[in-house]
């Protein structure tokens, strides 16, 4: 499980960040590419990447301002003509759906794979075996989500390598021992399943924040999560400035990932009058509160290990 930005900026396209649009690349564990928000351009930068637009299997867009959806249509039109052919889910506020059909119906886009649009509203809006998302709205004034991805636990993996060591031949055994029940081997050994599968592992927990106010409830939407991805469109001394334009500050974004208990926080959606010197200092006075924040950048790559 990754994370790549796509675009880190904020409102408007500047030479070293582009607009909104983050990537979950799920591809060790389902072979897919979850894109949040799609800014416009976001289809340039994918070509500077290793992305494939056929991988896109969902798309999660937080608000329907345009720094956060004219990418879409766009991307969606030449996903068909380099070969997507599987469907696309696009999950988004009311008025979304209107937005990407016209689009393409004005401009005669024809797809060559079917869209299935789900309105969202607060709670689950996607649950399988291996993920649930659950989605909260937030204050900015439009209506505007933060996602909560939950990856399902992994169960403890079977040790195969110890048993072919004590001459355990493979067969329906090894679903007894990979259940961790005890079995009696023909010479009268006994051997005990738990001795023999390794330790589960809790699932992930990654929790992206589309453009909002701070809010105190935040921190339990996103409560234990291993990485929060959240705006920082102004800096700690302009909290007048952020909540006036409905947006957060580098320290409210901090102390969300305190409070959270999170164990990293990734900062976006940088207004484009910081520079390279200005946006660390951004990052440095996240830290005052928060250490481990990291200022994302466009084409940043951030894995997101195990516990």
């Amino acid at each position: 499980m990754e994370l790549e930005f796509l675009g880190t900026g904020a409102g408007v396209p500047a030479k070293h960040r582009n607009v909104s649009s983050l990537a979950l690349k799920l591809l060790d564990e389902r072979n897919s590419i979850w894109l949040f928000d799609c800014g416009e351009g976001t289809q340039m930068q994918i070509l500077r990447t290793t992305i494939k637009p056929r991988k896109i299997e969902k798309i999660f867009i937080s608000h329907l301002h345009g720094d956060h959806i004219f990418g879409l249509p766009g991307l969606l039109s030449s996903r068909s003509f380099q070969g997507g052919e599987e469907p696309v889910e696009i999950y988004g506020p009311v008025g979304l759906e209107n937005y990407v059909r016209t689009s393409l119906q004005v401009t005669k886009t024809h797809l060559s794979y079917p869209l299935h649009f789900v309105e969202i509203k607060e709670g689950i809006i996607f649950q399988d075996k291996q993920f649930t998302v659950e989605s909260m709205l937030l204050d900015h004034g439009i209506d505007s989500y933060g996602f909560r991805v939950k990856e399902a636990d992994h169960e403890g993996v079977l040790q195969v390598d110890k048993l072919v060591a004590l001459g355990v031949p493979a067969g329906p055994i090894y679903g007894k021992i990979k259940r961790g029940e005890k079995v009696t081997m023909p010479d009268g050994t006994t051997i005990d399943g738990r001795d023999f599968v390794g330790e589960e592992k809790k699932g992930r927990v990654v929790t992206i924040f589309g453009d909002t106010r701070f809010m105190t409830r935040s921190s339990e939407f996103a409560k234990n999560s291993d990485v929060i991805v959240h705006e920082s469109t102004f800096n700690k001394n302009e909290s007048k400035l952020a909540r006036a334009y409905f947006h957060s500050t580098t320290q409210q974004a901090a102390t969300i990932a305190k409070e959270a208990h999170a164990k990293k926080l990734l900062l976006t959606h940088i207004s484009a009058r910081y520079l390279a010197k200005e946006a660390k200092e951004l990052e440095e006075e996240a830290r005052e509160i928060f250490p481990n924040t990291q200022i994302a950048k466009d084409f940043d790559i951030v894995d997101v290990p195990f516990s």
